[in-house]
C-alpha cells in the first residue's frame, strides 16, 4: 500500500497536482523525495539509478502538521466509487485463502456467506472443493483425511475423489499459485465465468509473495470502502506511510476516474523511506488492487479480497480479508530476497497485520454507523 511516480527505472517525480489532492506548498510542505526523484530536463543524458532504493526525507513534516485530507476524501466521491465497484461482476468467484493453506495431506475447511466448504488436493496437487458436510450423516469433512488424493470422512470412512457422489457435488475451484478461489453460483447470483479475473502480477519465479488473512465485524463493502480511501494512509498509518498525496488518476473504461494515483513513501527507519507511485482500482465488488506503477518495485501488487463469512442480511456480519502482497524488482539484489523468501514472508504478513489492525477498526466502525443509521457519508 503505497505509491509513486517515476520516469527512469524507479525514479519518482512529485507532480503535486490533481483534483483529489494537491501537493502542499505551504509551511507543511511535503518532503522532497530528493534528487533521486526529480526528472532531469536540462540534459538528454538519462539519470543513473541509485544503488539503493532508500531515500532520506528532507524537510520532514510532523504528523500533526501534514496537510489535512478530509476535504479531498469526500464521502460522496468514495460512495460513488464504491457503487461502481459493486456493479462490476466477479463471475461468482470468492477468495478463500492462500494456496499454501491447502496441503497434500489434510483437507481445508472454509465458510463463505454461511456456506460450509471443504477443499483438498488430489495426487497431482490439483485442488477440489465442495460442500463441507459428508453426504452420509453430515460429518464435517474438514476434519477428515486425504489419502491417495481422496478425501476420507473420519466418521465412517466414506471417500470422495472430487466427482459427484451420493448427492454431494463439487464446486469449481481455482489455484492461481498465490490464492485459492471457489465459485459459488448460488451465492454470487451473477453469470458465472470459467475462471476468476486474477490481477496481473510479477512473474512467479521473480517475485516474493505473502498472504495475510484476518476477519472483522463488517460487510465486504466496508473493507472495499476503506481501500478506496487512500487519503487516510499517512494519518491512520504514520508508522508505515508518509508524504502521501492522491493525484488525479486516468479515466477508467467507463469514463470515470476510479483509478487513483497515489504518491507515498514507505517508512523504513528514521528518515529512511522508499518513495513510490501506486494506482488503486476496484475490479469487482469485493476486490481492490494496489499496483506500484513507478518507483522501486514497479509492477508489484497488493490485492485485497473481502469475502463474506456470514449470510447476507445478518445483523452481526463477519468478513474475511485475504490480502496478497506480490513483490518484484529488477534489481540484482532482489535475487537474494527471493532466496530469503521463507524468512521474509512472516515479516510481510506482520506488516499487513499491523495495517489491518487499524483498517479493520475503520471498516467495523463504518459498518456499525451504517447499521444504526448514523453514517455521515
Amino acid at each position: 500500500m503505497s505509491a509513486e511516480n517515476g520516469t527512469d527505472g524507479g525514479r519518482i517525480e512529485r507532480t503535486g497536482g490533481g483534483r483529489a489532492g494537491r501537493a502542499d506548498t505551504g509551511s507543511a510542505r511535503r518532503a522532497d523525495t530528493g534528487s533521486a526523484g526529480r526528472a532531469d530536463t536540462g540534459s538528454a543524458r538519462p539519470a543513473r539509478r541509485a544503488a539503493l532504493p532508500l531515500r532520506l526525507r528532507r524537510n520532514a513534516v510532523a504528523w500533526e502538521r501534514q496537510r489535512p485530507t478530509w476535504q479531498d476524501a469526500g464521502p460522496a466521491r468514495i460512495a460513488e466509487a464504491l457503487d461502481r465497484a459493486r456493479a462490476r461482476p466477479s463471475g461468482n468467484w470468492f477468495v478463500v485463502g492462500a494456496s499454501s493453506d491447502l496441503t497434500a495431506r489434510r483437507p481445508l475447511g472454509r465458510t463463505v456467506a454461511g456456506t460450509e466448504i471443504v477443499l483438498w488436493r488430489d495426487e497431482n496437487g490439483g485442488p477440489h472443493a465442495g460442500p463441507g458436510a459428508c453426504p452420509h450423516l453430515g460429518a464435517p469433512l474438514k476434519d477428515g483425511a486425504v489419502r491417495c488424493g481422496r478425501l476420507i470422512c473420519h466418521w465412517h470412512g466414506l471417500a470422495l475423489d472430487g466427482a459427484p457422489f451420493a448427492g454431494w457435488s463439487p464446486w469449481p475451484v481455482h489455484d492461481d499459485g498465490v490464492l485459492l478461489w471457489v465459485r459459488l453460483d448460488r451465492i454470487g447470483g451473477e453469470a458465472p465465468t470459467e475462471r476468476p479475473a486474477v490481477p496481473t502480477r510479477p512473474r512467479g519465479d521473480g517475485a516474493v509473495a505473502a498472504v495475510y488473512t484476518g476477519a472483522g465485524r463488517c460487510e465486504p463493502e466496508d473493507v472495499v470502502a476503506n481501500r478506496l480511501d487512500p487519503w487516510h494512509g499517512a494519518w491512520l498509518h504514520p508508522y508505515s506511510f508518509v508524504d502521501l498525496t492522491v493525484l488525479d488518476g486516468p479515466a477508467g473504461d467507463d469514463g470515470t476516474d476510479d483509478v487513483l494515483l497515489v504518491d507515498v513513501s514507505f517508512r523504513v527507519a528514521g528518515r529512511a523511506v522508499v518513495p513510490v507511485r501506486a494506482a488503486f482500482d476496484a475490479p469487482d465488488a469485493r476486490t481492490v488492487v494496489m499496483r506500484i506503477v513507478a518507483g522501486e518495485g514497479t509492477g508489484s501488487v497488493v490485492e485485497t479480497h473481502a469475502t463474506p463469512l456470514t449470510p447476507p442480511g445478518t445483523r452481526h456480519p463477519r468478513t474475511a480479508v485475504v490480502e496478497a502482497v506480490v513483490a518484484g524488482s529488477d534489481r540484482r539484489g532482489f535475487v537474494l530476497a527471493r532466496a530469503l523468501a521463507p524468512l521474509l514472508r512472516p515479516a510481510m504478513r506482520a506488516a499487513a497485520r499491523r495495517l489491518w489492525r487499524d483498517d479493520l477498526a475503520y471498516a467495523e466502525r463504518r459498518f456499525a454507523l451504517r447499521r444504526d443509521g448514523r453514517f455521515p457519508g
